[in-house]
């Protein structure tokens, strides 16, 4: 038997000044957020990792890469659903998609239907928002397939790849209902190109929801805004694990500034504190 999460137990505000408590449920969906980016769409990211850094670890049987229990949390994944309640688009990537496709990915596309997130939904259409956020997925190679239920939640899927992609495999893509736009050169796909490319569509808030080789390429093109971090006060170790950003090393390193600090006491064995830093 399975249980709904307990969401009742409140955090205490730590920055930018210590105050009461205050309630999980609600603690992003009121937060005031911009409509507006430096390429258009104000563009935020969200990650929970261990103070040793993993955001994902192997598996001992597969040696798949997942977010096990010891570093996800039910409450973080609260506050994972309501900034995708804020959003206008979600930025994915095809590897996020053959991971769902091989039954790996850590669970689908929000906003959940599940009846802990059901009042996201009321909000949204309080807001005058589509049921769902749109989808924007980053792909070069364009290996991947999209499920049919993207289509059926009314959700507009845009593919954002480059010149050199696959023709075969735009076409497939295209056939199943997804617009398939190349922004630019080269052998990858371009962070500051693609978040233009979401603005040209109209969307204000894009919320990055994948992994850190998307994350790297929108901070190498000075197109992030907002990181959210959960920080699991844990530490798991473990040889083969991801971190927030992986790839080549960014140079100039990107540089961050603290907005707002909440500490956690009720999590699922361990503290943990939810940050938000604005990209400087």
């Amino acid at each position: 038997m399975t249980h709904d999460p307990d969401f009742s137990a409140p955090v205490r505000p730590v920055f930018p000044r210590p105050g009461e408590p205050l309630p999980l449920m609600g603690l992003y969906l009121n937060m005031a957020l911009p409509d507006r980016g430096h390429f258009g769409p104000w563009v935020y990211s969200n990650f929970v990792a261990t103070l040793d850094g993993r955001i994902a670890v192997a598996a001992p049987d597969s040696g798949r890469l997942g977010v096990p229990a010891s570093i996800g949390d039910p409450r973080d994944w609260r506050l994972f659903q309501e900034l995708a309640a804020r959003a206008d688009v979600l930025i994915s990537s095809g590897r996020y998609f053959r991971d769902l496709r091989l039954g790996a990915a850590q669970d689908v596309l929000p906003l959940s239907s599940r009846a802990p997130f059901r009042d996201l939904h009321v909000w949204r259409r309080q807001q005058g928002l589509a049921p769902q956020p749109d989808v924007a997925i980053l792909s070069a190679s364009l290996d991947f397939h999209l499920p049919e239920a993207l289509f059926r939640q009314g959700r507009r899927v845009t593919v954002l790849t480059t010149e050199a992609a696959p023709t075969e495999a735009r076409r497939r893509l295209e056939a199943s209902g997804a617009n398939v736009v190349a922004v630019n050169d080269g052998p990858a796909v371009h962070g500051d190109a693609a978040v233009s490319h979401l603005g040209e569509l109209g969307y204000a808030r894009a919320y990055s929801v994948t992994g850190p080789y998307v994350l790297r390429s929108l901070l190498e093109a000075g197109a992030l805004d907002t990181l959210f971090l959960t920080q699991r006060h844990r530490i798991v170790a473990g040889e083969h694990y991801s971190t927030i950003a992986e790839g080549e090393t960014l140079a100039p390193p990107t540089d961050l500034v603290l907005e707002s600090l909440y500490l956690d006491d009720s999590g699922a064995g361990a503290q943990q504190q939810f940050a938000r830093f604005a990209v400087a």
